[in-house]
């Protein structure tokens, strides 16, 4: 379980492909603090931890992806050299800064645009019919590991939706979606509140 408070942003140093593709991420944590078999999220991706080592402030862990796993993510979002954001999971007493995010990957969005706003930017994604009906104006979303709010939804032929969010500086620096531009594609996750509404309201139909 995960709030989509980003810790840090971390970078794929090996990717070796064996039955599965073994990657090895860089990131400034503090190894003693990254447990073996704990879990952790990688641009929204939950992922188990099976190496760890490093020093405090220049940490590096190793995971296994599974082709399942990479055919439900960002294409290419696994190779030598590409950031991902980084997330410990949650402990218990830790603050819920976010919203409850379970590290499931439902969709990839796609980046219609991005337009300074003030001192921040807006960025408007396009998301498949198989999530609209779950996003919802002020509601939460995930975006490559972050949790965001939702500012607007406008509905699209055949089904789809384009929602805008509102990315301020401070997010804007400390992960990846300050080099967002459009075109590039996103792992979404929909809150976990409207999948459950959702099926509720199937079942009471």
């Amino acid at each position: 379980m995960f709030t989509g408070i980003v810790t840090a942003i971390g970078t794929i140093r090996s990717v070796e492909q064996r039955g599965d593709m073994h990657l090895t991420i860089a990131a400034p944590l503090d190894p003693a603090k990254i447990d073996i078999g704990a879990s952790i999220a990688c641009s929204g991706v939950c992922l188990t931890v099976v190496e760890r080592g490093g020093s405090d402030g220049d940490a590096w862990f190793a995971v296994d992806v599974s082709g399942e796993t990479a055919s439900c993510t960002v294409p290419g979002m696994w190779a030598e050299g590409a950031s991902l954001n980084i997330e410990p999971s949650l402990r218990v007493g830790d603050e819920i800064g976010g919203h409850i995010v379970t590290g499931h990957v439902d969709s990839v969005g796609e980046v219609v645009s991005v337009s300074p706003e003030g001192d921040s930017h807006r960025v408007t994604i396009r998301a498949p019919s198989s999530m609209a009906p779950y996003i919802a104006p002020k509601g939460s979303i995930t975006v490559n590991g972050v949790s965001l709010t939702v500012n607007t939804v406008e509905d699209q032929p055949g089904g789809a939706c384009d929602f805008s969010l509102n990315i301020i500086p401070h997010t804007a620096e400390v992960t990846t979606l300050g080099t967002l531009e459009a075109g590039a594609r996103v792992n979404l996750e929909i809150d976990v509140l409207a999948r459950y509404l959702k099926r509720m309201q199937a079942l009471a139909g």
